[in-house]
């Protein structure tokens, strides 16, 4: 592999700011990689969108990437892995991190039998948190639910307010009627409601595959000898395809965002 390519931009795409949540995970045990984040604020949000539209979202974002010359490109966000990703996976020619596939062999292999995942309606829908776990662990059980008002409320920093505490009561009430051993947090906006979620019930109970990705992806690109070889810190460049303020307000719980442009 030539240098120049292995010091190409590694690329970062989600529907908004949620994807931060890997981001952030990413640049501390990597930061001499470069990275480029891309928010898809005028199509956010995505839970409620048709998989036509995903598609269509993904490979703008994608094309976006291609023209920056990036070695990957890192889909930081569950519902387009759920909806676009074995759309799109064989039509460009670098390298492509889906969360949910990637995490899917880590979470098969948790010692346990009850396993619960929080998604948006469209990752729920798609099936594949049941499909990728049980290519390595048919036994499991996954008992799958979306969150509908989830992002919104982390979107919107209202979490902490009396009727978005009930919506998220709700929600895991229904749940935990499952008992489940571990609940896996399938949407990267999710694990800002941590808080809240552990005034009813243990944090230990919740799963951030984030941690499980960014492991996976460091492993993959020193497999494939792509990993950076400059010993500096990486650059890094904010994208979004509408409302920069807002990317860079709602940003502020995820991850320090100077500078955003609008593509």
């Amino acid at each position: 592999m030539d240098k120049d390519i292995k010091n190409n931009s590694i690329g970062f795409c989600d529907s908004g700011v949620g994807g931060l949540t890997v981001y952030s995970k990413f640049r501390k045990i990597l930061n001499t990689e470069n990275c480029l984040f891309f928010g898809d604020l005028k199509n956010s949000p995505y839970g409620n969108k048709t998989k036509e539209q995903l598609v269509a979202f993904s490979r703008r974002v994608f094309d976006f990437f291609k023209e920056k010359g990036v070695k990957a490109v890192v889909m930081a966000c569950n519902t387009t892995s759920a909806s676009t990703y074995p759309v799109i996976k064989d039509e460009y020619d670098f390298k492509i991190y889906p969360i949910i596939q990637s995490c899917a062999k880590i979470l098969a292999g948790l010692d346990v039998k009850r396993l619960g995942v929080f998604a948006t309606a469209s990752t729920i829908n798609s099936g594949v948190y049941e499909s990728e776990i049980h290519k390595y662990n048919k036994d499991m059980v996954i008992y799958s639910q979306s969150c509908p008002d989830w992002v919104n409320i982390v979107e919107s920093h209202t979490q902490n307010q009396p009727e978005k505490i009930d919506i998220i009561k709700r929600d895991l009430d229904k749940m935990m009627a499952n008992n489940p051993e571990k609940i896996v947090l399938g949407c990267t906006h999710y694990p800002y409601l941590l808080d809240v979620l552990g005034e009813f019930v243990s944090k230990d109970l919740f799963i951030d595959p984030s941690e499980y990705f960014v492991d996976f992806i460091k492993s993959d690109l020193e497999k494939s000898a792509l990993l950076n070889t400059q010993t500096e810190v990486g650059t890094e460049e904010f994208f979004v395809s509408a409302n920069p303020n807002e990317f860079k307000l709602a940003s502020g719980m995820f991850y320090q965002v100077d500078k955003v442009e609008v593509v």
